[in-house]
């Protein structure tokens, strides 16, 4: 075992960490469709919205770790979605999909990355600070769309 190997155990594990709250893979399940594009009274996002913002996020964030000829997006227009509602199922589906294919994508940087380094076309943050940055903002979200779905009568855990 390599002196950093605990760390970069749980890096990856930090990515879909459930022991504290409930994770990402729970928090869209079962979702009915018919609530999937409803904004709660009193709150400001559809579970779609979090689920999107979720993902453009993440994708973004592993964008900038791996990609050099990354730029930065437009804040707040490439970060949420257009309309709180899913332009259809198969959206809802795959965004999920491409979540969890961007989750295993930053799992493998933690597990083969050099994690100290900076980014070579960032301002100083590294490779381990993003995948904290990563986690810490899937946990936040994941956390408002429980919410949101207890709102709506759709949670049952």
């Amino acid at each position: 075992m390599t002196h950093d190997e605990p760390l970069r155990e749980l890096l990856g594990h930090l990515l879909e960490w459930e022991a504290a709250h409930v994770g990402f893979d729970k928090a869209v399940a079962y979702c009915r469709p018919a609530l999937r594009g409803k904004r709660p009274a009193g709150l400001p996002h559809s579970p779609w919205e979090l689920l999107e913002h979720i993902r453009r996020a993440q994708r973004d964030i592993l964008d900038f770790c791996t990609d050099p000829d990354y730029r930065e997006k437009e804040w707040p227009k490439d970060f949420w979605p257009p309309a709180p509602a899913p332009p259809s199922d198969a959206a809802w589906d795959a965004s999920i999909e491409a979540f969890r294919k961007d989750r295993e994508r930053l799992a493998a940087l933690a597990r083969d990355g050099d994690l100290t380094a900076p980014i070579p076309h960032g301002d100083g943050a590294t490779l381990l600070v993003e995948l904290v940055l990563a986690a810490d903002h899937a946990a936040y979200h994941v956390g408002q769309l429980v919410l949101v779905r207890r709102a709506l009568g759709d949670w049952t855990s």
